[in-house]
């Protein structure tokens, strides 16, 4: 039974892509009439059974934390400038976004199946969205053709994050006994992000198909994203030998909250730029079933 749930697994991300792809149109119809909210709801229920496993008075920042940072913000724009220059200013654009975007929420699920310290990586995923709303706004007005504020990301960030967070910690101090059985049967949050997938992918491809921009341009941005994508997950990987966690550094840095960087491409920077991020839930989650297939090849 332990393989063939395994073996599951492996398969699961792939196909939850696909069936995501091919039902689009339902699926966006679905997540327009709940108005968006059936998304961040899932993610949210997932985060608050994996923050059932973490104790807060074990989390602590280190250096590796501002390193990780470090390649966020630096990366991006090197990114930005590197790209632009050579394929413009929208693929650039797209290019910074999805190295500046914060770490996803379902890295820490994905890293928790692949072995990784849960509690680093809660703590770089508040560490690193508190910074991303201080300094976002700032290099959006910069590279950017809009107007962005703390406020606006904190109101994106906090319902399915914070809000996850913090009544995790209330129920392990109120009600252990129910954070214990969260905490045992974590598989449940992998399965709550599968449906998640389902319906992010459904939103994307009916978006890539409404959109109308150049398909060259499309073709550039979906490229540059694989690209970055292997880059960050790379660099998260040569950053984890030096820190002995490698499965924590590679989630942090490589995979990113690929929803949020659309929603920021929409709106402050060139709307056709948001086919990166959107290109890159697809490499990421193809990278993430990679390694699971690896890890549980190993186990």
């Amino acid at each position: 039974m332990a393989l063939s749930r395994q073996n599951i697994k492996t398969i699961a991300m792939p196909l939850a892509m696909v069936v995501g792809a091919a039902l689009c149109r339902p699926l966006a119809t679905v997540e327009s009439v709940t108005q968006g909210m059936l998304t961040p709801m899932l993610i949210a229920a997932m985060l608050f059974v994996t923050f059932c496993r973490v104790d807060v008075r074990q989390m602590r920042l280190s250096w590796v934390h501002l390193w990780m940072l470090l390649i966020q913000f630096g990366g991006g724009v090197v990114a930005y400038y590197g790209v632009s220059a050579l394929l413009g200013e929208t693929v650039g654009q797209g290019a910074m976004i999805c190295v500046m975007a914060p770490i996803a929420m379902a890295a820490v699920v994905i890293g928790g199946m692949l072995g990784g310290n849960i509690t680093t990586m809660v703590t770089y995923s508040l560490v690193c969205n508190l910074v991303t709303a201080l300094v976002i706004p700032y290099m959006l007005h910069i590279f950017g053709n809009g107007s962005c504020t703390f406020g606006d990301i904190i109101a994106r960030v906090a319902p399915t994050l914070i809000a996850p967070f913090v009544v995790a910690q209330v129920c392990r101090w109120i009600l252990p006994r129910v954070a214990k059985w969260f905490a045992e049967h974590s598989s449940i949050s992998f399965y709550l992000w599968l449906v998640s997938l389902v319906l992010v992918l459904g939103r994307t491809t009916a978006f890539i198909l409404d959109t109308e921009a150049d398909k060259f341009v499309e073709v550039e941005l979906a490229l540059v994203a694989l690209v970055l994508c292997l880059v960050q997950f790379g660099a998260g990987r040569m950053l984890g030998k030096a820190t002995g966690d490698m499965v924590a550094t590679t989630q942090s840095v490589g995979q990113k909250n690929t929803i949020f960087a659309v929603w920021l491409s929409l709106n402050f920077l060139d709307p056709i730029a948001s086919i990166a991020p959107t290109a890159y839930i697809v490499w990421q989650n193809l990278t993430n079933s990679w390694q699971i297939w690896r890890h549980n090849s190993r186990k």
